[in-house]
């Protein structure tokens, strides 16, 4: 089975998975041929998008399945070899962008002090400082998230943190009849970067997995489907994968509220909405499951 090319994950098929790809095979097919038969080369290019958690990896491995049942030549991509920095080096660009905003914050409100950097070092080195609970007794603490949240908001899923320039180059190759492509493999650690050259000679179907597929920092999908996920869900399945620090702290929980609100700014352009049950959804019928 096809699956995502990023170094070292493997996909688990669930029943969820199949439900989600079977809801959204039937409705991929018509869309496609419109879309393969005004692309000089019949290509076409599919994101499945949503957070950590909400079947896109296993789903997209099972559309790529169902693809080549029917004799059309898929490919699987995953977006989570471009970013910008390694796993672990992201993770800390991250949390330092947000404590040099909330430092930004302390200092422009003249609220910073011997005293107030004793106990926000403390909270630091904690893993505390972005826990909303203790805002409650101190209203500086509040003055500080709300600035870290705001500088890390302006860097999760922006281009200074995922290289969406060189995925939208492949995509733009893959559509332009491109049969040797170099595609990008990144693990997680400075030891694995690389490249290799895939045949798409094949290929009529380029399915690219990715969290911000349907962003709109590159040119390229055709067709985005959007898998809706809750943060709690998110959460859920980073802390059982247990591969990344401190996946249940209270900045990993901001990252994970902020990435949410990014996804559901982008809702909008997808073709297919799909629920946490497999249900397609209608634009209305997302709208108020999103806000409940």
């Amino acid at each position: 089975m096809p699956q995502g090319d990023m170094p070292g994950d493997a996909v688990h098929i669930s029943e969820a998975h199949r439900t989600k790809a079977n809801a959204i095979f039937p409705l991929l097919l018509p869309q496609l041929a419109e879309i393969c038969a005004r692309n000089p080369y019949g290509r076409a290019v599919i994101t499945v998008c949503g957070g950590s958690g909400s079947g896109k990896t296993g789903a997209a491995a099972l559309l790529g399945y169902y693809f080549k049942q029917i004799g059309i030549g898929s490919y699987v991509l995953s977006g989570d070899n471009y970013p910008r920095r390694y796993p672990a080096l992201n993770d800390a660009e991250r949390l330092r962008i947000f404590r040099q905003g909330g430092m930004h914050g302390l200092t422009s409100g003249a609220l910073l002090n011997p005293d107030v950097w004793q106990q926000l070092h403390t909270w630091q080195i904690e893993q505390r400082d972005a826990d909303p609970t203790l805002c409650a007794d101190v209203p500086w603490l509040a003055v500080y998230q709300a600035e870290g949240r705001k500088a890390l908001a302006g860097y999760l899923g922006t281009p200074s943190e995922q290289d969406f320039d060189e995925l939208g180059q492949t995509l733009a190759r893959f559509k332009n009849g491109i049969d040797a492509i170099w595609l990008k493999r990144m693990g997680r650690d400075d030891a694995a970067l690389w490249y290799d050259k895939v045949d798409f000679s094949q290929v009529k179907v380029l399915i690219v997995e990715w969290t911000h597929g349907n962003s709109d920092f590159y040119c390229g999908v055709d067709l985005p489907v959007f898998l809706y996920s809750t943060p709690q869900e998110t959460m859920t399945y980073r802390v059982s994968r247990a591969r990344d620090g401190a996946a249940d702290s209270p900045f990993v929980t901001m990252v994970l509220q902020i990435e949410q609100r990014l996804l559901e700014s982008q809702a909008h352009k997808a073709k297919i909405i799909l629920s946490r049950e497999g249900k397609v959804l209608s634009w209305s019928e997302y709208c108020k499951l999103a806000v409940s």
